[in-house]
């Protein structure tokens, strides 16, 4: 009976122990776990957190990078003398522009079939179906912050205005008031958040006032209001991947960018601007790298008029980017024949391609 007792005392001691021993490794399981959870939430909160990193549970998944994307880019766009339909205008260029992620022109006209022309040489009217036409040879975007944007006055405005409601495509650059006029279009392009602004920096003296948009009057996004436009370009930045800015600047008839250009280069891109692309000039201009930021001072006429070899020169400008990093441009030559843009490919491409690359010479990019 005593020798039973003894033995049960040692038995009861020993399951003790164990217990013992299973519930202090039961507290460094829960310890180490504790720890594990507690560097986790550092991480996730500190300086040294990693971005794109989720877990959950045990499980940690990497977010997948985003797909590079491509916008193109082409000038100065009209429907004077169109034979045809609207659609037929820049048709020959309709599988690149398709083929990009986002494409956008210069709609250099107003979208009214009614007003009176204002007092200057040359003004340019267009129905609202060119819209649709440009949709439908891959453009989803245009800017109207040009120098003809309300060339047939108040009642051209208001009509633009409407067009611009009920259009298939957005129309930047023209607003019943300034905040409308300089809204970006922000769009997501393959997961990419991208902000597009549009002004002009060309406004004739006579038409200054008159053409641009305030608080309390519609218009044009004045690229003459440079501390406007830069304002915009800062918050699209805060809120975006990538930040583009359309403008319509320059000096016509030239292939070298005006100082001014090359000053609102430098202005935008330290503002954050990924890409600075414009037109004005009915001539070519060059383009390429400024630091991190990619520009092109002059991508000449479109669907337009041109008479002689500078002004019948044509392109569409492409920039393939993931997230800000610009990873590549190229520049798609093309010729205007009876006012249609038509590529030019083979030897003559390449010729093309080097006059393009040797325009940069006069500008402050790299390539």
């Amino acid at each position: 009976m005593a020798a039973y007792g003894v033995a049960a005392v040692l038995a009861i001691v020993a399951v003790a122990l164990i217990a013992q021993n299973s519930r202090s490794g039961e507290e460094k399981v829960a310890s180490d776990d504790a720890q594990v959870q507690g560097e986790s939430t550092e991480n996730d909160t500190g300086t040294n957190a990693t971005p794109d990193i989720s877990t959950t549970g045990s499980t940690t998944t990497t977010a997948p990078p985003l797909e590079p994307i491509t916008l193109a880019f082409a000038g100065d766009t009209n429907y004077e003398s169109v034979a045809g339909t609207a659609a037929d205008r820049i048709r020959p260029f309709q599988e690149l522009l398709s083929s990009a992620d986002f494409a956008m022109v210069n709609l250099e006209t107003a979208i009214t079939e009614g007003g009176t022309p204002v007092g200057k040489e040359f003004t340019f009217r267009a129905p609202p179906s060119v819209l649709a036409g440009l949709q439908e040879n891959g453009v989803d975007a245009v800017s109207m912050a040009n120098n003809h944007g309300m060339d047939f006055g108040s009642t051209g405005l208001a009509d633009s205005l409407e067009a611009k409601a009920s259009s298939p495509i957005p129309v930047l650059g023209i607003g019943a008031n300034e905040d409308e006029a300089f809204a970006p279009l922000v769009a997501d392009v393959k997961g990419h958040k991208v902000s597009i602004i549009a002004a002009t920096q060309v406004l004739d003296d006579s038409l200054l006032t008159a053409w641009t948009a305030t608080d309390s009057q519609g218009g044009l996004a004045s690229a003459k209001r440079e501390e406007r436009l830069v304002e915009e370009v800062t918050k699209a930045r805060a809120a975006s991947d990538i930040v583009v800015v359309f403008l319509h600047w320059g000096v016509e008839r030239t292939t070298c960018p005006s100082d001014s250009q090359q000053s609102l280069a430098e202005t935008l891109r330290d503002a954050g601007a990924d890409v600075i692309v414009g037109s004005h000039a009915h001539r070519v201009l060059g383009g390429g790298r400024l630091d991190d930021s990619v520009v092109h001072y002059g991508l000449g006429n479109f669907g337009f008029y041109a008479q002689g070899a500078e002004a019948s020169t044509t392109g569409v400008f492409t920039v393939t980017l993931r997230e800000r990093r610009a990873e590549s441009y190229q520049w798609h030559p093309g010729v205007i024949r009876n006012r249609v843009p038509q590529p030019v490919t083979g030897a003559a491409g390449l010729d093309a391609v080097a006059a393009w690359d040797q325009l940069r010479e006069c500008t402050n990019l790299t390539p």
